[in-house]
């Protein structure tokens, strides 16, 4: 069989990039050096960059010398970095919890791997100044600029076209749901606020996300829409198109690098709704009523849909373990948690105490980092959805795609309301923080009523999912946002001073978790 135009010209561009990929990468380097450690989603900073890896690279535009219309290069780059960071006394070894605090979980023992963008053009027009990542200096694309290539519309709307066509280019698979519908031509529009990744909308129809750190396996975030698609749960928007590396093309696994779902136009983000309601102190029960009703009908969508299992005492031991784990190496990184180890770490030894006694609990398929700002809701019905479920990105994607119990999610939505009640211009007075236990309660409640199971009926579950959940944010806020570090440190008391009391009068099982999200004050 001959060969199309098509195949030749991808085949030339595939041996192209082949021949000239050391010096492409060595001329990124001293560029990525200094912007990779600089966005949003980078995941090592505070640990130097040692060196890089060109994992692949596919020309989806010509990058030739002398185009009037930009190149637009895919790379996968792995980052190699110190385990420790500047300073510390003694590196941490490898994979333990002391590492895992230091440093992104998930990441393989060469460095995390990132999916990068890039337009390249002679001259840019000033409104994408603020996408320029350099010039090289040498290599295929000497003298002319590099920048992200998601921050222009023009290769952003390239992008939509490569998902309405399914097909292989390079070392890239698209691939699209057989009774989708995707216009051609609709505007794209990238969403410019800080995010884990990066995202791109089209029209009014349809987001794009691409995954920046990527790790070989079926990422949550496109399995787990697929199975509630084919499960019919309306809660979710159900995937379109994605892309992913070829398998045909490389060895391992796929790695999923980006999802087109629909966009939910003219919904709102449960987190700026909630602080709107605290603004003008307004009830919020009866939303997050609602948003408890969404929660159980994912939850158990999921648990028609994909396999199940039960944690006993050699799983539970292990949960709990894992727990105390993150504790100790947490305190390690942040000192201000260490006065409370020993109350926390109660909750985590209830936890372990439910298999001694012979219980067992169900796992299942869960969102994975549940919080306000992944719910939406319309407002035209006040319907909410949930979305990103991706998981708690500095985890190993592995764990994330591991059965959990559903009130591990129940527990990250508390927070969250939590942090609502801390974050506004009045956050953690006495009005905000009854707002918060009020509201708390009131998930519960709906979570119970489309659910069957009332969340508060676990509270040994409940209470070690949510102190590892504070334990998690104290964590990320030292680390991200230092200022936001009391939200996470008023739950630690509280929760702190939960574990003491029980412990002094006694735990009463059926008591229920604390669902009073104050420190103690109010």
């Amino acid at each position: 069989m001959s060969e199309t135009a098509s195949t030749r010209a991808i085949r030339s561009s595939h041996d192209r990039l082949s021949t000239t990929a050391p010096a492409l990468l060595s001329s990124l380097v001293p560029l990525l050096s200094e912007w990779l450690p600089r966005q949003r989603w980078f995941a090592g900073k505070g640990r130097p960059i040692t060196g890089f890896q060109l994992v692949s690279a596919t020309e989806l535009l010509p990058c030739a010398a002398g185009g009037a219309t930009p190149g637009l290069l895919h790379l996968l780059v792995r980052a190699q970095q110190s385990a420790t960071p500047p300073g510390a006394p003694h590196p941490a070894p490898p994979g333990s919890p002391a590492d895992q605090a230091a440093a992104p979980a998930g990441g393989p023992a060469g460095g995390d791997c990132y999916q990068l963008l890039l337009g390249v053009h002679s001259a840019l027009p000033p409104q994408l100044a603020p996408a320029v990542i350099g010039r090289p200096a040498g290599g295929p694309l000497h003298g002319r600029t590099v920048y992200d290539a998601l921050l222009d519309n023009r290769l952003c709307a390239l992008l939509l076209e490569r998902l309405r066509v399914p097909g292989r280019l390079g070392g890239l698979r698209f691939c699209r749901v057989a009774d989708s519908t995707i216009s051609s031509g609709m505007p794209a529009r990238p969403v410019t606020a800080e995010q884990t990744n990066s995202s791109v909308v089209y029209g009014d129809s349809y987001i794009l996300k691409v995954f920046r750190r990527t790790a070989p396996g079926l990422n949550p975030d496109l399995e787990l829409p697929l199975a509630l698609a084919r499960a019919k749960c309306g809660r979710v928007p159900a995937p379109a198109a994605w892309f992913e590396t070829d398998p045909e093309a490389g060895e391992g696994e796929p790695v999923t690098l980006g999802v087109l779902q629909p966009y939910l136009s003219g919904s709102a983000d449960g987190w700026q709704l909630a602080l709107n309601a605290l603004a003008v102190q307004a009830d919020f029960t009866s939303s997050a009523r609602a948003l408890g009703h969404a929660t159980a009908e994912v939850h158990t969508a999921l648990a028609e849909t994909l396999p199940t299992t039960e944690l006993r005492r050699p799983q539970l031991d292990a949960v709990a373990a894992q727990m105390n784990e993150r504790l100790v190496a947490t305190a390690r990184v942040v000192p201000a948690l260490r006065p409370y180890c020993a109350r926390l770490r109660t909750a985590f030894d209830d936890l372990a105490a439910l298999g001694h006694d012979g219980r067992a609990w169900s796992a299942q398929r869960i969102h994975g980092d549940l919080h306000l700002g992944q719910t939406l809701r319309t407002a035209d019905e006040g319907r909410w959805s949930l979305i990103d479920f991706e998981g708690e990105p500095s985890r190993p994607l592995a764990e994330r795609r591991r059965p959990q119990p559903a009130v591990r999610d129940v527990a990250a939505m508390l927070r969250s309301f939590d942090y609502a009640a801390r974050s506004g211009p009045s956050g953690g007075d006495p009005w905000s923080l009854e707002w918060a236990r009020r509201t708390r309660a009131a998930y519960c409640l709906g979570y119970a009523e489309a659910g069957g199971l009332d969340p508060r009926s676990a509270p040994e579950l409940m209470r070690a999912y949510e102190t590892d959940k504070a334990v998690y944010e104290v964590l990320y806020e030292a680390r991200h946002r230092p200022n936001w570090l009391p939200v996470p440190m008023a739950a630690v008391r509280r929760l702190a001073r939960t574990h003491a009391s029980r412990d002094a009068a006694g735990a009463d099982p059926g008591a229920g978790p604390d669902l009073d999200g104050s420190d103690g004050r109010a």
